[in-house]
């Protein structure tokens, strides 16, 4: 004590000066020591929750990172998805619908090419994957036909000249005439191709799109 006056220092450095003629009980001090504690803690959590609603601030809009597009993105945006395909050429750009195929047929003025076929005949699978195979009926499929191929039977009898059955392709012009006269091979089955068919299947193509050019 110095002068009368009492210096109390406290854990936090405040320094308190008291009267001599003011003397604290024990219970009175202790109770001042509790009070400046709570605040030191209080002031101490309201800054560890500053300090990590901050980091978790600069989290949410620090983390959040876009991958760049893949370099082949352009090019896969191109090709028609597999579910139209069906294995018949992902280079193709297909239509879903009959009505679909009849409608850019005549607005491009390239025929429609229908293709009837079935995922479990085995007729079918064997005539897909030479169809696939062929680069030369790929290149004219992908540029000179709209393209459809179909699991099912649309309500066009016209699409079934010499009655329902799979594998089956059918041409349309523009005109939206189906053109009953390019055919297969076979005299039971007049529209039907098999896997070892394909080089009649490509010269089919090349007439649909000479008489196509010939009838305009």
């Amino acid at each position: 004590m110095t002068n009368g006056v009492a210096n109390i220092r406290y854990i936090f450095g405040n320094i308190t000066l008291l009267n001599h003629s003011s003397i604290l009980t024990a219970t009175q001090f202790g109770f001042i020591i509790s009070y400046h504690r709570m605040a030191a803690l209080s002031l101490s959590l309201l800054v560890l929750l500053a300090a990590v609603s901050s980091c978790q601030g600069r989290g949410a809009t620090g983390s959040k990172t876009v991958s760049p597009p893949p370099k082949n993105e352009s090019a896969n945006a191109k090709k028609c998805p597999p579910s139209f395909s069906r294995g018949w050429g992902d280079e193709i750009n297909w239509v879903q619908t009959y009505e679909e195929g009849l409608f850019k047929a005549r607005k491009s003025n390239r025929p429609l090419m229908v293709i009837h076929h079935l995922e479990e005949c085995p007729y079918s699978q064997a005539l897909k994957k030479a169809f696939a195979e062929d680069k030369e009926i790929q290149k004219m499929a992908k540029e000179d036909f709209v393209m459809l191929n179909l699991v099912f039977e649309t309500n066009d009898k016209n699409l079934w000249p010499d009655n329902q059955y799979v594998p089956r392709i059918i041409f349309v012009d523009p005109s939206l005439t189906v053109r009953a006269d390019i055919r297969g091979k076979y005299d039971n089955r007049l529209y039907t191709y098999e896997a070892g068919d394909v080089d009649l299947l490509a010269s089919n193509m090349k007439t649909a799109k000479i008489l196509l050019k010939h009838e305009l």
